[in-house]
């Protein structure tokens, strides 16, 4: 399939799923290789943005997704009667920035580092899609683990993890930081996230 062929089909699928869509599933549903899938996604892409369209292709971790463009957010939200999403509060975005870096992580865990009782802040991560449970740990109590989502790489404009601002992070059995060190540079990243969701 020439690459041209499969840019449409690419932006035919992302448009018709209003989700991420894996690459290895466009790589199976156009019987070509997930690398080509890699280059015809990418010149789409670049494509949209250079011409200024109203739509745009975002890449999620190892999977695409087509939204509208941010320059159209103000005229979206007139024509559609839709309110910007809630800001987070201090604890909420508290609880997602510890979950963001030491994913998967149990409640607990956050709560250790916060010092805090976390479990309102956990629900409406939840309830916002931002955090999903992954799992149970395999110790007594069986607590629920949790991690980030495609909607939060969305939300902060990451495409994958690895993006995070760095931090140092505390490292069991080697250098702990102490739970001062901890709470700054929980606080740096809170700091990251907040500009980001004040933009």
């Amino acid at each position: 399939m020439e690459q041209t062929e499969l840019e449409r089909v690419i932006e035919a699928i992302l448009f018709a799923a209003g989700e991420p869509v894996e690459t290895e599933r466009i790589a199976l549903a156009t019987q070509t290789d997930p690398d080509e899938i890699e280059q015809a996604a990418k010149a789409l892409m670049d494509r949209l943005s250079f011409e200024r369209r109203g739509l745009r292709i975002i890449r999620l971790e190892n999977a695409y997704q087509m939204c509208s463009s941010s320059e159209m957010s103000a005229y979206i939200t007139k024509a559609l009667e839709t309110r910007k999403p809630p800001k987070l509060s201090a604890s909420q975005l508290e609880t997602l920035t510890i979950i963001a870096y030491y994913q998967p992580a149990t409640k607990a865990y956050v709560e250790q580092i916060r010092g805090v009782d976390s479990s309102y802040s956990v629900g409406a991560l939840l309830n916002k899609h931002l955090i999903e449970e992954c799992g149970r740990l395999n110790v007594p109590g069986r607590p629920i683990i949790y991690r980030t989502t495609p909607d939060f790489l969305r939300t902060f404009g990451l495409s994958s993890l690895d993006e995070l601002p760095e931090i140092e992070k505390m490292q069991f059995g080697k250098r702990e930081l102490s739970e001062e060190e901890a709470r700054q540079d929980t606080a740096q990243a809170v700091n990251t996230f907040e500009e980001v969701t004040e933009k």
